[in-house]
Parts: structure tokens; sequence; C-alpha cells
């Protein structure tokens, strides 16, 4: 969160209504009568409503996101566990499929990322695809989806061999359901903005409150002003600009819900349940800040 600039511009505008009122003796200028406590209060109740708006799209983000962390874990656990060989010649290829179809779910956490952020996916997807599944992709607009896509036909071609049976297709194939549902509801999140009067009255208050305040106490705290209105302006810009950095939790920003992290660690965990020894370390802070 940063209120630097316009917390300095409100500094200056603080010290030339001061200066004007002590040195220039512009009497005029003080306006003791404005309900300057009336105002903040209203604008908090405004900016507290739109801030806890904002803290729950975040949340939901999370919560979404932790949803797919539980359901990737449930997903490489069915794999692994659940699908049997029909022959003992067919435990090689069942194996490769494991190691398919879990590399898809770890492919589909990180493209669903990038997606989100709006980044191009092909370098992340590299090392958990192979080159003609990447280049099936390439033409796809929705790549999550398409990688689920891809994963629901392993599925079948799983219970069509016999290696899963029908109650255990319906099972998998639910946890498949789960992962779109929580793809749906970040894709949500992602593509409906807040409401622009959310957006601009609450800033609009807070500028309009901001350029009064000096107004009404210079009066009273005379060579004091700029320390206390400044102060209580700060708290409302902090407060607007706190609501702001939450609103958009996928904006590849340093208050996003910190998906690169929480990709690393699905991948750390699915790669360990496919029996691998040598996985990516978990991700660390980048400046204190956890991506």
């Amino acid at each position: 969160m940063y209120v630097g600039r316009p917390l300095l511009i409100l500094l200056a505008y603080d010290v030339a209504v001061m200066l004007a009122y002590q040195l220039l003796h512009w009497r005029w200028l003080a306006v003791p009568d404005l309900p300057v406590a009336l105002y903040g209060s209203a604008i908090g109740v405004i900016l507290g409503f739109r801030n806890n708006s904002c803290y729950s799209r975040w949340w939901e983000g999370r919560t979404l996101w932790g949803a797919i962390v539980n359901n990737s874990r449930s997903w490489a656990r069915q794999v692994t566990t659940v699908m049997r060989p029909v022959a003992e010649a067919e435990a090689g290829e069942l194996k490769t499929m494991q190691q398919q179809m879990v590399n898809h779910q770890i492919a589909f956490v990180h493209a669903l990322r990038l997606h989100l952020r709006r980044l191009a996916p092909w370098e992340e997807l590299q090392p958990f695809l192979s080159d003609a599944d990447l280049n099936a992709l390439r033409s796809q607009q929705n790549v999550p989806l398409a990688l689920q896509q891809q994963m629901g036909m392993m599925l079948r071609e799983c219970q069509s061999k016999g290696w899963i049976d029908l109650a255990q297709w319906r099972a998998m194939d639910g946890t498949l359901d789960d992962l779109a549902d929580a793809q749906g509801g970040t894709e949500r999140i992602k593509v409906t903005p807040m409401p622009k009067q959310y957006d601009y009255f609450p800033q609009l208050f807070v500028h309009i409150y901001c350029l009064v305040l000096p107004l009404a106490m210079v009066s009273s705290l005379q060579w004091l002003t700029p320390l206390g209105s400044t102060l209580v302006g700060f708290i409302f810009l902090a407060l607007d600009k706190i609501g702001r950095d939450l609103e958009n939790p996928f904006d590849n920003g340093v208050y996003d819900v910190p998906m690169t992290s929480i990709c690393k660690t699905i991948e750390l965990n699915l790669r360990q349940m496919l029996g691998e020894t040598v996985v990516t370390a978990p991700e660390k802070l980048v400046g204190d800040v956890l991506w």
C-alpha cells in the first residue's frame, strides 16, 4: 500500500491553508462550523463497507485456490491408488498413464494461474506436457479448460481399459467437476470488476473531505493545522487504498492471492505422490512478497 504522493500533496495543501490564514490573515478561509466529524463518520462507513466487499473478493479467491489445492491432491491420490492394471503386462502402460494424468493436473494449476494473470503459459507447461499436447493447446483460448478436457478423455480411456470401474470413474470425474467449479469461480472474480460507483464515489468523497478538513481546523489549530489535518487525511487515504489493493486478487500485483506459491506447493505434493525424489523447492519471499 503506497499513499506517499497523495499524502505529500495533502500536506502541501494543509501548509498552504495554514500559512494563508496565519501570515496573510485570510480569515475567510476558516469555516469552523463545517460538521467534519459527521462527514468523517459517513465516509468511514462507506469506506468500511467498500473495503469489506473488496476483502470478500480477495478471500473468496483464496478460498477457491484452497479448493484447487485439495482437489489436486485428491486427484493425484485417486490416480495413484485407485487405478489397477487388468494384467501384469499393462503395469508399465498404466504407470505412464498415471504420470501423464498427474502431470496434466500440475500443468492445469500453472495454466490457470497464468490464465488469470493474463500471461503466456507455454514455458511453465513445457516440463509437464509432451510437444504434441503443447501444440494442441496453442490454439485454445482457455488453456486450463482444454487441459481438463484432456484429463477427462484420459479418465475415459482408463475406464474403457478396465483400470477403474464405473463407480471409481464417477468419483474421479466428480473431482474434475470440483476443479472446474473452482476455475469458474476464479474466472468470475477476474472478469467481474467492482462496480464503478464503488470505485469512483468513495475516492471522490475522501478527496473532498481532505480539502475541507483544514478549512474547518485552521481557526482552532492554527500553526498545528497540517499536523491534525494531514494525520486524519492519511487515515482516510489509507483506507481507500487498502480497498483498491484488495479488489483484484488475480491482477499480477503484490497484493494478489499468492498463486505462484500455491502452484509450487501443489507441484511439490503431486510429484512426491508420484514417487519423485527431486522436486521443485517451495516458493520463497521476494522483497517480502509471496507471489
